[in-house]
């Protein structure tokens, strides 16, 4: 009986129900909070998400992945231990921020460009906030402070760097035996190469240009759509744990933890709004009143954790993919390790004078 009540169906099915349950005993924060999201979604997301989405699909169809591939694959693999098309997804995702490293790496294996170790390597890497995201509305909108935003850029980018250092020692048994592996052979290197890179990768192809076109903004559009319906499902989850006291609960065992070691229990409210949210976490830790290096770094682990809302995201954009979620999740946790103790390491060198 125990065995089948902890089954993670059955718990799944349970959760489902005390939601609907919650749902039902609260129903105007419910829509309050749904219809939160929804403005988060289409205010803030899809103008930002879609159209790297869209530019995405066609520089795939182009050839233009393989071409740049074929140009950083001298420093990828023996750094990383990633293919040369993971660099094009490294910059992308570092520009656009999650989810467009998870959504390029799921791309880039279905054209069997990467296995899946590679792939798991490779999100692990690419999953970070935006710069606009990160200077314009954490560092500028929520901290009124721009002078974090270069030891805040540097904690968050130099963490997944580092993360990428770690990583390459990822899967390394199963990789040499992966059948999707693309490391097997020498490849040929130069300009010439990524040129006729692209030019093949072009013929495969062999859609015109408007149909291209077409089914990259079909496929954007139907992304866009998963994207949204996860922020406006945690937004609910998020005041339906709220209104049954639950993370208030929460929030009081983290501040106590942290008033034992001598931080600010304020702090916990960061962690937990951090926990399941991006945007919640950062603006929480501009309000803890706290010494402003320890909102930074508090800032920092949640910008790196990224949230649940992220986590279901990638999660949705690798299901097919067959890549697992347990090396992402130890990834996204020990990067948000990194990123708070570099904010404290760089403070002095970039931090406010």
């Amino acid at each position: 009986m125990l065995r089948t009540l902890l089954h993670p169906s059955t718990l799944t099915a349970l959760i489902a129900v005390l939601l609907m349950l919650l749902m039902a005993c609260f129903p105007a924060p419910v829509l309050e909070s749904s219809l939160k999201g929804l403005s988060i979604w289409w205010e803030v997301l899809f103008p930002a998400l879609f159209p790297f989405f869209v530019l995405s699909e066609l520089m795939l169809g182009l050839g233009i992945v393989h071409f740049a591939g074929k140009l950083l694959d001298p420093f990828m693999r023996p750094v990383f231990r990633i293919p040369g098309s993971g660099g094009f997804v490294l910059a992308m995702g570092y520009l656009s921020g999650y989810p467009v490293g998870a959504r390029l790496t799921s791309q880039l294996w279905d054209q069997r460009l990467i296995n899946k170790v590679e792939g798991e390597r490779l999100v692990a890497i690419t999953t970070s906030s935006d710069p606009i995201f990160l200077i314009g509305a954490v560092s500028v909108g929520f901290f009124h402070q721009a002078a974090i935003a270069p030891v805040l850029a540097a904690a968050h980018y130099g963490g997944s760097l580092l993360i990428g250092l770690l990583m390459r020692f990822h899967g390394r048994e199963e990789s040499t035996s992966d059948a999707r592996s693309t490391s097997k052979a020498r490849p040929q290197r130069g300009l010439s190469a990524a040129l006729k890179a692209m030019h093949v990768a072009r013929q495969l192809d062999g859609r015109p240009f408007s149909v291209l076109i077409k089914e990259a903004i079909q496929s954007g559009l139907k992304l866009m759509i998963v994207v949204g319906g996860l922020v406006v499902l945690f937004s609910v989850m998020m005041e339906l744990l709220r209104q049954a006291t639950l993370l208030n609960l929460l929030e009081q065992a983290l501040g106590l933890v942290f008033q034992t070691f001598g931080g600010s229990p304020t702090s916990a409210t960061a962690i937990v709004n951090g926990l399941f949210e991006v945007t919640l976490g950062a603006k929480s830790a501009a309000e803890t009143g706290a010494p402003l290096v320890h909102q930074t770094a508090l800032a920092a682990w949640v910008l790196s954790w990224a949230g649940l809302s992220v986590h279901a995201q990638i999660a949705s954009l690798l299901s097919h993919t067959g890549m697992r979620y347990r090396p992402f999740l130890i990834a996204r946790f020990l990067h948000g390790l990194l990123a708070a103790a570099l904010v404290y390491i760089l403070w002095g060198w970039l931090g406010p004078a």
